[in-house]
């Protein structure tokens, strides 16, 4: 029985895997299209942390857990006798069943060595397994998806070196202190989860300097290898001994001042210390936060997150999916109500709480829009694509097509504003009675918005002379949470007109030239 449940649920998480939606701009922009400008051929769009003069991102880990997969698809594509790029659609789709399998190997293979009891063991699998953040965040390219790994395996690492006292501890050191940096470098706040469970290490490099010794050296070698490529990747001439050792680019450190600066951290959002705590973790855990509280299973895992909660909460800036590490963490350690009755009713709220976030966040949430830019790929006339009340498209999706065709990325922009936008870019309208044959045309303005947005209701359906609206596309399993006004339609009509109007829906749009 266990085991048929959990397959199902290793099933489910594929499925999640496999469905487009989109989570955060972040799990494109700051990996997967950065590494894919430079393996292929697609025009990218880096953002403000790999553009700035003191860049905050390291392509260091974006190289073995991206880069590699995308080296494989194209020898294998190139093996095959195939001419051109590889579609990036399919690049796409590779490094979403490659985050599902490092999720169902990786992570499920530390919970069975970081959870001694058998008993124990099962629970903290089907626990971990049947949550939405495994089934959702954790198969999309988050770097705090990888962090979570990281995590994991410092763990694993660190009980290993600590439990096993006949062997010698030199090697595993060594690939705990590469895992550690190779942490650091994906995201600063890796080492507030370790800054508990690394205290258990004092004693054993106190009995052992070798391995002591072989952690320093390794450290420094990796340590050594990630400056190398940030300096390369951003340095625009060749990059000389000298030049490395004198203008190193060394992005962590780049990234921590930047976070240390609270005007910084105000562009993107400040919450209060308790944000993480209060509201993102049981946004997170659901009923499993209660269960934290009544009855933890106290371990170092549980330590772990704790420590890094308690480290991340210092920050301003607080988004739920910077505690993603603390996930598993977490529920691995708990224990599950021994109350019959009360395990029942919890059970039942644990389900409904995934399937619910589980649908909403892994099918739903922005879903249309990598399905709209493939489709926009395909489209000959497309020239001009605007976006608006939608997160930033991967460009890198549309396949080359980004070489003719300009994405402007309105988002939030105010109703008159836009339908300016919209009318100096408009191509002009020339009539015909064939559906299709603007697509014969050389020049096409597209408006990409979500259907819940009322205010285009009356220009859509407008017949006077101005701006005229083709739908010509359309993806139903798309919902807008950015576009939920309560304050000004009210709860229940929010509610209604973003999930009952959901979707997202291509206009072509066009303008009468002859008006006067």
């Amino acid at each position: 029985m266990w085991r048929r449940t959990y397959l199902f649920l290793v099933l489910v998480r594929l499925y999640f895997a496999l469905s487009p939606s989109y989570l955060h701009p972040d799990e494109n922009f700051q990996g997967p299209e950065v590494i894919a400008g430079q393996i292929f051929s697609y025009p990218v769009r880096l953002t403000w942390e790999f553009t700035s003069d003191n860049p905050v991102r390291s392509v260091f880990p974006l190289w073995p857990v991206y880069g590699l997969p995308m080296l494989l698809l194209r020898w294998l594509w190139i093996g095959n006798g195939n001419d051109g790029e590889i579609p990036p659609i399919a690049v796409f789709w590779t490094l979403r069943v490659l985050m599902f399998a490092l999720s169902f190997v990786l992570e499920d293979w530390a919970l069975h060595e970081l959870v001694s009891s058998p008993r124990h063991r099962r629970v903290a699998v089907l626990l971990v397994a049947s949550s939405y953040v495994t089934w959702t965040y954790q198969t999309h390219t988050f770097s705090n998806s990888i962090e979570t790994l990281a995590v994991a395996w410092s763990l694993v690492l660190i009980d290993r070196i600590v439990e096993n006292k006949q062997r010698s501890s030199a090697f595993a050191s060594a690939i705990l202190a590469f895992v550690v940096v190779f942490g650091i470098f994906n995201r600063i706040t890796f080492p507030a989860f370790l800054i508990i469970p690394g205290l258990r290490m004092i004693p054993h490099f106190v009995k052992k300097p070798f391995a002591l010794l072989a952690a320093v050296l390794s450290a420094l070698f990796t340590i050594f290898i990630a400056v190398y490529l940030d300096t390369k990747f951003y340095t625009d001439h060749s990059v000389t001994w000298s030049y490395l050792f004198s203008h190193p680019t060394i992005t962590p450190l780049n990234n921590l001042r930047y976070n240390l600066n609270s005007s910084n951290l105000a562009t993107h959002g400040l919450h209060p210390w308790y944000q993480h705590t209060l509201f993102n973790l049981p946004q997170l855990l659901g009923p499993a936060a209660l269960l934290l509280f009544i009855r933890p299973h106290l371990s170092l895992r549980l330590y772990s997150a704790i420590s890094g909660v308690f480290v991340l909460s210092i920050f301003q800036h607080q988004e739920a999916r910077f505690l993603l590490p603390t996930i598993p963490l977490i529920l691995s350690s708990v224990q599950l109500p021994k109350n019959q009755t009360h395990l029942r009713i919890w059970a039942g709220l644990w389900i409904v709480f995934n399937v619910f976030f589980g649908l909403l966040m892994g099918i739903y949430h922005q879903g249309g829009i990598v399905p709209t830019q493939v489709f926009l790929s395909k489209q000959p006339d497309a020239t001009q694509a605007i976006w608006w009340k939608t997160y930033s498209p991967p460009i890198w999706l549309l396949n080359g097509k980004n070489e003719v065709l300009k994405t402007h990325d309105i988002m939030g922009m105010k109703e008159p504003s836009m339908l300016r936008e919209l009318s100096a870019l408009a191509t002009c309208h020339n009539p015909s009675t064939n559906t299709t044959a603007y697509l014969d045309e050389t020049e096409g303005t597209y408006l990409i918005a979500p259907y819940s947005a009322t205010f285009l209701d009356k220009h859509v359906t407008a017949e006077e002379p101005g701006l005229r609206f083709q739908e010509v596309w359309k993806y139903k399993q798309h919902l807008n949470l950015d576009d939920l006004d309560f304050g000004d339609d009210g709860f229940w009509a929010t509610i209604k007109r973003v999930i009952g109007r959901r979707g997202l829906v291509a206009w072509r749009v066009t303008k009468d030239c002859t008006a006067k």
